[in-house]
């Protein structure tokens, strides 16, 4: 069973600042990680290894740093990391970003499944996923909390539904999308750490995965972020204390039949 994880590398911070004179995220300073939703679908991906054999390969896109991330998926049990790394994949969105990914796909091929975590906590899109399986023409399947069975043909699996879940049947290859609930992610080993040090880092750029620079990067986006701002926080706040609840009540109502609520 070959799996493919595709990760992200993120902020390692829940307090997100802002540049006031360029409108972006301030990232100096901040530690990065790999996605906390990657690391259900790391953790799925080496639980199927260990079961039926075959190997883990992560791939991920972005700077150079990015390297940190992969190393670090494989102190989890990955066997082999790909950087897609060109300053021409910069201000990809979710769509540049699934194509570029998907051309990688391609290109390692021998892959029975492609697995993402639900979503990255600084974009919340969840869109990558069933962006690189319309990509590539595959069967896909969102929010999976549990692999059911697997053979060499099919998977079947537990989808999250808001008052339950369905059992799903899906031919193979194809991309799983997975949710929180599918498992506990393990701790690095110490033999995986040291596995992380040595293990080869294998770097593409537009020109090896054969890409047109009208397709990628911010070049091949239909959507941009032209601004980001922090909402204003200027609402009063009136704490009532030693009142009944029908005098606070009372209290509230006039407040806002006053401001004409």
């Amino acid at each position: 069973m070959n799996c493919i994880v595709c990760i992200k590398q993120v902020p390692d911070t829940t307090e997100i600042k802002i540049d006031p004179e360029t409108n972006t995220l301030i990232r100096e300073g901040v530690e990065s990680i790999i996605n906390p939703f990657d690391l259900y679908a790391i953790e799925e991906a080496v639980r199927l290894k260990e079961r039926l054999g075959g190997k883990v390969t992560a791939l991920s896109m972005g700077p150079p740093q990015v390297e940190k991330a992969l190393r670090d998926a494989v102190a989890l049990g990955v066997d082999e990391i790909y950087l897609l790394s060109d300053r021409k994949f910069a201000g990809a969105d979710s769509w540049a970003t699934s194509h570029t990914l998907s051309q990688a796909i391609r290109k390692l091929g021998d892959f029975d499944l492609i697995f993402f975590g639900q979503q990255a906590i600084d974009g919340d899109t969840g869109q990558v996923g069933p962006g690189v399986a319309a990509f590539l023409e595959l069967p896909q399947v969102c929010f999976v909390k549990k692999v059911e069975e697997v053979s060499e043909s099919k998977i079947t699996v537990q989808r999250l539904m808001e008052d339950g879940y369905d059992i799903l049947e899906m031919p193979l290859p194809g991309v799983l999308s997975v949710v929180k609930d599918i498992n506990s992610p393990r701790l690095p080993s110490l033999r995986g750490k040291k596995q992380a040090k040595s293990v080869q880092l294998n770097i593409w750029n537009a020109a090896d995965l054969e890409l047109d620079e009208k397709e990628i990067g911010l070049n091949g986006s239909p959507t941009q972020v032209v601004k980001i701002f922090s909402p204003k926080m200027d609402k009063e706040v009136e704490k009532l204390e030693g009142l009944t609840p029908q005098e606070a009540a009372d209290k509230i109502y006039q407040k806002l039949k006053e401001l004409g609520k």
